[in-house]
């Protein structure tokens, strides 16, 4: 399976960074990692091997980067502004300098991005889809957590509002912004075992519906905690069911 790292020194984050791809062909997904997570966290804790299927039938190629932003989050005393910021730094770094990478390797300037990921990945997926539907198609947001708020220390400030979809989706003006989000999809899926969450993914789906963005939550049982073998399961499942299959 082809596998290829590429680091630099990027102009936003102001820190060297490391994207690592899988496969060769088939749709983009960028997998976030977990809050502390690097580049190739997914490898480590087997997420590759479940997804060979795919990558080896070209369906889909796979990207993920370090998790500066949520590095940031565990590493400075958790402040509100430190936290926000950090975010605003990834977010402009994902949409100015990782996926102009992303459609450079796949050789179209127009490639539609997929995004997933875990916990805190799950959040950055939804905020990527949310803030960028111009670039990201489809979230699949797997054991979610998607009010940061509850890490941190102090109250909300208007860089966090405008960082977390379910805060600023309810004031998003109709507009161009509001109906490319209505064409993208966004899939919030969870267990009910340890550490899972089930009411973060209904609240973040009750304010996707308000605003007519196509969504949908699936629940798992409680079989299912908050942990790698629970989205192992998940993200090959999901990534089947919704990239489309070769004519």
């Amino acid at each position: 399976m082809a596998k290829a790292t590429e680091t630099w020194k990027s102009e936003r984050l102001g820190r060297e960074v490391k994207v690592v791809r899988w496969g060769e062909e088939g749709t983009p997904v960028l997998l976030f990692p977990t809050a502390g997570g690097d580049a190739e966290e997914i490898e480590r804790f087997w997420m590759i091997d479940v997804l060979k299927h795919l990558l080896e039938q070209k369906r889909i190629k796979i990207y993920s980067c370090d998790s500066t932003a949520g590095q940031a989050l565990l590493a400075e005393s958790n402040k509100v502004a430190h936290a926000a910021r950090a975010q605003q730094r990834f977010d402009a770094f994902v949409y100015h300098e990782l996926v102009p990478l992303i459609r450079r390797d796949c050789k179209n300037p127009a490639a539609e991005v997929v995004a997933a990921g875990a916990s805190i990945g799950a959040y950055q997926s939804l905020a990527a889809v949310c803030r960028h539907p111009d670039v990201f198609k489809l979230a699949i947001c797997m054991s979610g957590t998607y009010d940061l708020i509850k890490f941190m220390d102090g109250e909300a400030n208007a860089d966090h509002h405008h960082n977390t979809p379910s805060r600023f989706l309810k004031d998003l003006p109709e507009g161009p912004h509001l109906d490319q989000l209505r064409k993208r999809y966004v899939l919030l899926v969870h267990g009910k075992g340890k550490a899972e969450e089930p009411a973060q993914s209904w609240r973040v789906a009750d304010v996707l519906g308000s605003r007519r963005i196509p969504n949908r939550v699936v629940e798992w049982g409680e079989e299912w905690p908050h942990d790698w073998t629970t989205w192992r399961k998940m993200l090959p499942l999901y990534l089947d069911e919704l990239i489309p299959k070769p004519a």
